[in-house]
């Protein structure tokens, strides 16, 4: 973002530094907003109603049915809110850390990546429509905004990484000219 930032002081265009504002504003609302849903989905996951929510997508699941064997619906489902909660606090962190907001990014592609693998294994295609590709209302089309969520993720992962990099280059490109110095005086 910092880098839309520049451009747009180096560029005289007036519609070019406007262009360039909006789209730092919606990285901004992109980031946080994906922090605010999977937090508040993450927290929901400590109530009864959620657990009973997730259980046919859960149960349906190659990946994760099998937990059903060892934890209860809610053990499972406060669980899985805990991993929900630290995704977005590690994406919120994107200020202070940018290592820490790339892992938290990381994180909600994998977790959006499982959630939508649910459309193909939870039974949601409308038969009354005709089967494929008519998605039901749920499973179907709750899990479809995904997409969105997953293309976010990525977004934001893929800022984070390579502000993280920048930041680490920089940081090592001091220390060596630091070096330099103190082995050219001795």
């Amino acid at each position: 973002m910092r880098k839309l930032l520049d451009a747009s002081d180096s560029d005289s265009c007036p519609g070019m530094k406007t262009g360039l504002r909006v789209q730092t504003v919606g990285s901004l609302v992109l980031r946080y907003g994906l922090v605010l849903v999977i937090g508040w989905i993450g927290l929901m996951k400590f109530t009864e109603y959620e657990a009973k929510g997730i259980q046919p997508l859960v149960a349906n699941s190659p990946l994760m049915g099998w937990m059903y064997g060892f934890l209860t619906l809610r053990a499972f489902s406060r669980a899985l809110g805990v991993v929900e909660v630290a995704i977005a606090i590690l994406i919120g962190l994107r200020h202070w850390s940018t290592r820490a907001s790339a892992l938290g990014s990381g994180g909600a592609v994998l977790m959006f990546l499982t959630t939508l693998s649910f459309l193909l294994s939870t039974p949601g295609w409308e038969p009354s429509l005709g089967g494929f590709p008519s998605l039901s209302a749920l499973p179907g089309q709750f899990l479809l905004k995904d997409v969105v969520l997953l293309g976010a993720a990525i977004s934001s992962f893929g800022e984070a990484w390579t502000s993280s990099v920048r930041i680490h280059r920089k940081r090592s490109a001091g220390h060596e000219s630091v070096r330099e110095v103190k082995t050219k005086r001795f």
